[in-house]
């Protein structure tokens, strides 16, 4: 730790720079990409636009009628089991492992057999990030944030953080890959989880926080818990105790 504005009684330590170890996401199946498409020609525009909207009628169709929810999963396109997608006037398009900037590339380079480059725009983002949190989280479950990196700390934290009994030494992250899924532990403590590829989640991550020994025994997950428990247990001891003495 280094005093800030070489203060010799600063109120604020800070630590070293500890740099990003990142590496840019390639779209997986059942990622839902945010696809938009807009050139100079306005029959084509009015064609992405009637598609988009049967689109996001298809979707709530699938959903039952239901309205709200997750925006990108509307309005947005899911890579099928084959990594593609299929889109008006282009048809499928292959796009599981390719990043953004590649799969923006891609759909550019099939419309220009339409429209002249300079006439054209495209733009492609994740549909958020996706997770699903299990254990000991106070909000476990499925959840989604609507941003471009969401760090380990931004998940636990949107997931209503852990329970007092979670072990924060050996969190549990199952990560997916193309070629099947692989499972890491994670010591939240450790200040290089920073500079590590597991600082950033990736779509579709499972975050499982185990719970340590106290919660097996079946103890309460704070001090006030086990002693109320530890009261309750020894009087029900006397109690036996004393009509079996009677």
């Amino acid at each position: 730790m280094q005093q800030l504005e070489d203060n010799p009684d600063p109120l604020v330590y800070a630590s070293d720079m500890i740099p990003y170890d990142t590496e840019e996401y390639r779209l997986q199946y059942n990622d839902i990409v945010d696809i938009s498409i807009r050139t100079a020609s306005k029959e084509l525009n009015e064609l992405f636009s009637l598609f988009e909207q049967g689109q996001v009628q298809n979707n709530m169709m699938m959903q039952g009628g239901r309205s709200g929810g997750d925006i990108f999963f509307m309005t947005g396109f899911t890579l099928d089991d084959r990594g593609i997608v299929e889109l008006p006037l282009l048809g499928e398009v292959k796009l599981s492992g390719t990043t953004t900037k590649e799969a923006k590339e891609i759909i550019e380079e099939r419309m220009m057999e339409f429209v002249n480059k300079e006439d054209l725009f495209v733009r492609v983002r994740l549909g958020g990030i996706r997770y699903s949190a299990l254990g000991e989280f106070r909000v476990a479950g499925k959840h989604n944030i609507l941003q471009n990196r969401v760090t380990i700390f931004e998940a636990i934290a949107n997931a209503g953080d852990l329970t007092e009994v979670a072990k924060r030494d050996e969190l549990v992250l199952v990560r997916q890959y193309p070629e099947g899924s692989r499972m890491f532990r994670i010591n939240l403590n450790n200040k290089n989880l920073l500079s590590s590829e597991f600082y950033f989640i990736q779509p579709n991550d499972m975050l499982y926080a185990e719970p340590m020994k106290v919660r097996e025994l079946g103890t309460g997950v704070n001090f006030v818990q086990t002693f109320s428990l530890a009261v309750t247990t020894l009087s029900a001891v006397l109690l036996v105790i004393n009509a079996l003495e009677n």
